[in-house]
């Protein structure tokens, strides 16, 4: 059996360590509840079998403190041990989790989004130390924040405060800032450092013969909205919704990108796909260390108000959080519906005007905490289909830019 070797970026906190968390609980069961096709929006046409869980996983941690790494690191081998101590005392154990444990890597690798050097040194690391990569999982981001607009605060909850608690637009974010490659460095962290690291590790990927498949998966927001996007500036340098309009690219490249990996696909021959996930609203400690813990608390009281009024975005935790992530993840393919984008639109049709040609997966709750997976349609106008395929071209060029440079002979270096 080939056992996962699973990449997630900014694990070591928040969502990042929610789906870590999550994975090591899903697969060292002999149910794997999260694998299972169990939602409307599955297709059980298929005949496919059921996967079961594996024996075994490589998880590598992708940060960029060795220190916080390791003791997200040992915080998940002692939850996992935990989890494991309570399956035993069930009569029905049947040693599953125990063996799950014994073949369990847990590793830490540096990594740096905002410099494409590092990039490519976890990459040529990772590609040393492992014979492939079955999954990617893009999930560190950061934000711009610099400080909350009280006025257009009670003006939007006024309005809509069940809007203004799920997509806000009161945070204030700044702009202008550049990295040291001289690149948009919110764009750099959240878009094109893990483009870079896609393509990079692209040729690991295929590598992986598992009969799950490979994946890349892209967190993306509920925030994300092409509302305030200039596609002139691309790298976001001087957006003030950065946050949001990186969102919106994440949600672009993914679609993109999986278009292109199954266009061309020949039976038989396994491609890499891509998800877009949006892990739903959720307290986590980046959230707290930006409002304070006077904000935080009132934070968590809005938060459960809203889920008791029906809010199916406001999960309770990371854990909880991450269900999306590791439902697309784990589950087989054949299960996934397959929209089809329209080729070629109708030349009369407005450019504002969208069709939907994918599906967002999305983790979200009922009023009473028990969470489960939905979907959104991804809906893509042709300016907006314009806005991917020029967004591409502009990560391509810059890759190949960077691969010439720093001497790569090619994406695997």
């Amino acid at each position: 059996m080939d056992r996962p070797i699973i990449i997630v970026t900014g694990a070591n906190s928040g969502i990042g360590f929610g789906i870590c968390h999550r994975l090591l609980v899903q697969l060292s069961s002999n149910h794997c509840e999260d694998a299972r096709p169990k939602y409307p929006f599955h297709d059980f046409s298929s005949s496919a079998e059921f996967q079961v869980p594996c024996d075994g996983l490589t998880l590598i941690l992708a940060c960029r403190s060795r220190q916080r790494a390791e003791e997200a690191k040992s915080q998940l081998y002692q939850l996992l041990d935990k989890h494991i101590s309570q399956l035993r005392k069930s009569p029905h154990y049947d040693g599953c989790a125990d063996r799950f444990r014994q073949n369990l890597v847990i590793a830490v690798h540096l990594i740096d989004l905002a410099s494409v050097r590092s990039v490519f040194d976890f990459a040529d690391d990772v590609t040393q130390t492992y014979p492939y990569v079955s999954h990617l999982i893009c999930n560190a981001g950061v934000i711009c924040f610099m400080k909350i607009d009280w006025l257009l605060c009670l003006k939007q909850a006024a309005k809509d405060f069940m809007g203004a608690m799920t997509v806000p637009k009161f945070f204030t974010q700044s702009s202008g800032r550049v990295s040291a490659d001289g690149l948009g460095w919110l764009w750099q962290c959240n878009v094109f450092g893990h483009y870079a690291l896609f393509r990079a590790l692209e040729p690991h990927l295929t590598k992986y013969k598992g009969s799950i498949g490979a994946r890349v998966i892209w967190v993306s927001s509920h925030e994300a909205t092409s509302e305030f996007y200039n596609p002139d500036d691309w790298q976001l340098i001087n957006d003030n919704h950065s946050y949001q309009s990186s969102k919106y690219q994440v949600n672009l490249l993914a679609l993109r990108l999986d278009r292109e990996a199954t266009k061309h696909s020949v039976p038989g021959i396994p491609v890499v796909r891509h998800f877009s996930v949006l892990p739903g609203i959720v307290a986590t400690s980046i959230a707290s260390a930006m409002l304070g813990p006077i904000m935080s608390v009132c934070m968590l009281i809005t938060f459960y108000i809203v889920r008791l009024l029906g809010s199916p975005s406001h999960l309770r935790s990371v854990f909880e959080a991450a269900i999306s992530t590791v439902h697309l993840a784990l589950v087989p393919l054949v299960y996934l519906p397959a929209v089809q984008p329209v080729e070629n639109p109708d030349t009369k049709t407005k450019a504002s005007e969208p069709a939907q040609v994918g599906t967002l997966y999305v983790s979200q709750t009922d009023r009473w905490g028990t969470e489960y997976v939905g979907t959104m349609k991804f809906v893509e106008s042709r300016a907006e289909d314009t806005h991917a395929k020029e967004l591409l071209a502009h990560c391509d060029n810059l890759f190949e830019t960077f691969c010439i440079a720093q001497g790569r002979k090619s994406a695997s270096g």
